[in-house]
């Protein structure tokens, strides 16, 4: 069973930015693709960043240019680089499998103030 924990994130102003880190319980060799989503207040969980296993990398209009999403699999993480971050990336964001997905984690908390 993969369990996924993330952090890294906090409040920062408009024009900031934050890494986030995915902590994936067990070896991502074997999992296809990874993604981070993220769900503000009433609004549905939405994908902003995918990786292959490859390294392919594809994103949500909203987050081209400034997000960066990245893996390391000598130590099971999964990252995402948010630049020039905006009011409207306020959310809770969290990693999980591309796909076939697995339990969520807890998430980790962006806020972003004008």
């Amino acid at each position: 069973q993969v369990q996924l924990v993330e952090s890294g994130g906090g409040l920062v102003q408009a024009g900031g930015s934050l890494r986030l880190s995915c902590a994936v319980s067990r070896s991502i060799f074997s999992i296809n693709a990874m993604g981070w989503y993220r769900q503000a207040p009433g609004k549905q969980r939405e994908l902003v960043a995918a990786i292959t296993s490859g390294e392919s990398t594809n994103y949500a209009d909203s987050a081209k240019g400034r997000f960066t999403i990245s893996r390391d699999k000598a130590k099971n993480t999964v990252y995402l680089q948010m630049n020039s971050l905006k009011p409207e990336d306020t959310a809770v964001y969290y990693c999980n499998r591309i796909g076939v997905l697995v339990t969520w984690g807890q998430g980790t908390q962006v806020t972003v103030t004008s």
